[in-house]
């Protein structure tokens, strides 16, 4: 089976498509349609285990299945996020591509995003804080996830997704207020914009 390669340029979430993380550094590969629908019923649990099979064509295919099959997949978003880590560029793709527009996780991922969140893979990291904040207030739990995360990652659009994810999480993020002021006081001009913005949405 043939894939095609494409690479997810678009923001999301409202964020400066500038520092969107991509799975694959080509820059000319073409955007997958998004309005395309899912080819046909798919069985979301094989796929997810498929996800981690040693065959790189059978993973590149379940990424490519989970991606078309739209909402339908958002119970493999712990899973698709993992799969960004992946070492396959053409899995990474595909699993950047799903997670694009897959929507909020279900509440019980939260903790298993927050492992993922400090597993040091700039690309995992980057969509595990993306999830924890479009969850919005029932990531409280990994406020101090994100706040390490803001502080210590090493990756700038890391950081800055840390920052956009506590002012999503809100007012329950108000333990973050101190390393998000230094944030927005930084050299950095767009993290120091997004810790400004989420220092407003606390309250802080």
């Amino acid at each position: 089976m043939r894939h095609r390669r494409l690479v997810v340029c678009r923001g999301g979430d409202g964020y400066d498509p500038a520092t969107t993380m991509r799975g694959s550094t080509s820059s000319n590969q073409p955007l997958m349609n998004r309005s395309m629908a899912a080819d046909a019923p798919v069985d979301i649990a094989t796929l997810v285990a498929s996800l981690t099979d040693r065959a790189a064509a059978t993973r590149i295919d379940a990424a490519e299945r989970l991606c078309r099959a739209g909402a339908a997949a958002s119970p493999a978003i712990v899973a698709l996020v993992s799969a960004c880590g992946d070492d396959e560029a053409e899995v990474r793709d595909w699993a950047v591509a799903a997670l694009e527009e897959i929507g909020p996780p279900p509440a019980g991922m939260v903790h298993e995003l927050e492992h993922l969140l400090r597993g040091g893979q700039p690309l995992v990291a980057y969509w595990a804080a993306t999830l924890l904040g479009r969850s919005g207030q029932a990531a409280a739990s990994a406020v101090e996830a994100l706040t390490d995360c803001l502080t210590t990652a090493t990756d700038s659009a890391v950081t800055q997704r840390a920052a956009w994810a506590l002012g999503k999480i809100g007012p329950a993020a108000a333990a973050a207020v101190a390393p998000l002021r230094h944030a927005a006081a930084g050299q950095d001009p767009r993290l120091a914009r997004l810790a400004t913005e989420a220092l407003a949405a606390i309250g802080g």
